[in-house]
């Protein structure tokens, strides 16, 4: 997992299991960085984007992923 930022918009990129997977990087709770958050431990299905457990409620915004020649793009709107 890895948090990273593109015109001031965090993305957090997941490989799970060899699948690659990018997500708003920023906690839906309270607008915190994913890839450092640890204020009120809501977690979320990195498959899905749903929120498993509060405080948190709503899912993570996807973003699309490409990956070529090893290289992962990502799709941000």
């Amino acid at each position: 997992m890895k948090g990273i930022e593109h015109d001031g918009k965090r993305i957090l990129v997941v490989n799970l299991d060899g699948t690659i997977y990018a997500w708003d990087g920023t906690c839906t709770h309270e607008e915190y960085d994913l890839s450092m958050c640890a204020l009120h431990l809501s977690q979320f299905n990195l498959i899905t984007g749903e929120a498993v457990n509060p405080p948190a409620e709503r899912p993570l915004g996807k973003h699309q992923v490409k990956v070529a020649n090893g290289d992962i793009f990502v799709e941000v709107a």
